[in-house]
């Protein structure tokens, strides 16, 4: 399964931000409303459910005791998977807006802010009602994706194919955008070399195949710390670039309201 990612990816990558842009401008939107899609059936299938999930949801949150950490642990948790899930505060997904054309960045910052929405908002609390309203979230020998799927496959059984699908093409999505982000660290730092742009690109395929051979645990939790080390710096600059956010965003809202702006939508 690595080797075979690595492949699709590998065609993708050497293409460029044009071909990245081409793949997962179809690819992102087709995955995720095709999960939704599948989450709408079970939550549909279930709705009589819904109130009550809700309820224990609220309950779970708000009862942090009855969690193994504690209110320590509960948070370290939560902030590990939001971040996981979004990338919010970590500086990863500017290197994405940043190549969009726009004499008005304010109006990309825009545009960023319904990630965070759509991923953890919408199709996060969408997969808990799933999990919850179906109650494979009380199976011990559940986790993960298994336990998402057997929510699906709970009201139909071949929908366990669309969380199979879904997540094959999460993360090929996910590895495509996150060897761009490399990419253009490496080029910033080697002022934009070919041959060492090429060497960070064949690594970061050898890494897909290695990493899909590892195991999962030791894989997230690797994860989890240079998500945390990326966070250090980017919120530190977040601060220092606050007041130039500040004037840019003051700027574009009065030429909004003299006119000097059309408004779209």
């Amino acid at each position: 399964m690595g080797i075979a990612i690595a492949l699709i990816v590998g065609a993708v990558i050497i293409g460029g931000i044009k071909s990245i842009a081409n793949v997962t401008d179809k690819l992102v939107p087709f995955m995720a409303g095709l999960y939704i899609i599948g989450a709408l059936i079970v939550l549909a299938m279930n709705a009589s459910a819904i109130p009550a999930a809700f309820a224990s949801i609220f309950s779970g949150a708000f009862t942090p005791q009855g969690i193994t950490g504690g209110v320590i642990g509960v948070l370290i948790q939560g902030i590990r998977r939001a971040t996981f899930s979004n990338e919010a505060g970590i500086g990863s997904a500017a290197i994405a807006h940043s190549a969009v054309k726009t004499d008005r960045p304010v109006t990309e910052g825009y545009v960023s802010l319904l990630e965070p929405f759509i991923d953890t908002v919408v199709i996060c609390t969408m997969t808990a009602l799933t999990l919850v309203v179906t109650g494979v979230y009380t199976n011990p020998d559940l986790s993960g994706v298994t336990m998402t799927s057997a929510a699906f496959g709970s009201v139909i059984p071949q929908m366990t194919w669309f969380v199979t699908l879904a997540v094959i093409l999460f993360a090929i999505s996910t590895i495509i955008t996150w060897s761009y982000y490399g990419t253009k660290a490496v080029a910033y730092l080697t002022n934009e070399n070919k041959t060492a742009i090429l060497v960070y690109q064949i690594l970061f395929l050898v890494a897909t195949i290695i990493g899909a051979s590892m195991d999962l645990g030791a894989i997230i939790d690797f994860s989890d710390s240079m998500i945390f080390i990326m966070s250090i710096p980017n919120i530190i600059g977040l601060y220092l670039l606050m007041p130039v956010v500040k004037r840019e965003l003051d700027e574009y809202r009065a030429d909004l309201q003299a006119g000097r702006i059309q408004r779209t939508g």
